[in-house]
């Protein structure tokens, strides 16, 4: 069903990001009429002379002109990877950092290579963007700027520094973000708290068992997933543990 036909009603600009602080200086921001299966976790991290954006969720409402703490500072911004869910608001800040494996993705994200074609439907919604947005009319703009991301880079916030982690699998450049000095997971979508999407088209299971081992040798103490509520890294260690024997890895 077409949003132009749908029944759900919708939601004023202003009320379509919700944002919860959390420890450490982060911030969850996230849409809340997406479905939770659908609804990516847009991650804030304040530092000392930059802030760090990861994920962007949808991009039907301006995410920015909406979201006060992200007009504040300069951001250094990095998408997990680049399906059509963690990039949709990706435009807004001039420069996305991505890794390189899917950076010709973000440069031309079509609505095939994104998943927008296979998952935007009104199946995805509680309650749709405001007028005009329309399911048929969705379109992701690629940044002006593309910044390639290898795995060890470091990301840099004057007082926070964030590691780079390629975890291949769920798509070819998803990377997950570690801080060592917090024990600090920001994971994308190789791993949450939730159903997890290993049969995308780039998908990869042998790439995906990899990923989930060397994660599960970092000292984990909490981890900020690319869906549903944040766990903790005995709960990230049952979840790998879990994934790897019923996959018989």
């Amino acid at each position: 069903m077409s949003s132009a036909t749908s029944r759900l009603e919708r939601i004023e600009p202003d009320q379509w990001y919700r944002t919860q602080r959390l420890a450490d200086g982060v911030t969850l921001i996230d849409e809340p009429s997406i479905k939770p299966f659908y609804r990516c976790n847009i991650w804030h991290v304040r530092g000392r002379d930059r802030d760090l954006v990861v994920d962007f969720g949808l991009g039907a409402v301006p995410l920015r002109q909406h979201v006060a703490r992200l007009a504040e500072r300069d951001i250094v911004a990095v998408a997990s990877h680049t399906h059509f869910d963690h990039i949709g608001a990706a435009h807004e800040f001039g420069c996305c950092h991505v890794h390189t494996a899917e950076a010709d993705i973000l440069a031309t994200p079509d609505n095939r290579r994104t998943l927008a074609d296979t998952f935007l439907n009104d199946d995805m919604f509680d309650a749709l963007p405001p007028a005009p947005y329309a399911h048929s009319g969705y379109r992701t703009p690629a940044p002006a700027t593309i910044a390639r991301l290898e795995d060890g880079d470091t990301l840099d916030l004057g007082d926070r520094r964030f590691e780079v982690i390629h975890t291949p699998g769920h798509s070819p450049g998803g990377i997950a973000l570690w801080e060592t000095e917090t024990a600090t997971l920001i994971s994308g979508d190789v791993i949450y708290d939730g159903e997890l999407i290993e049969d995308a088209y780039h998908s990869d299971l042998e790439d995906y068992a990899a990923s989930l081992r060397r994660l599960r040798n970092l000292p984990i103490r909490i981890v900020h997933g690319g869906h549903f509520p944040s766990f903790s890294g005995q709960r990230l260690a049952t979840l790998i543990d879990d994934w790897l024997r019923s996959h018989g890895r």
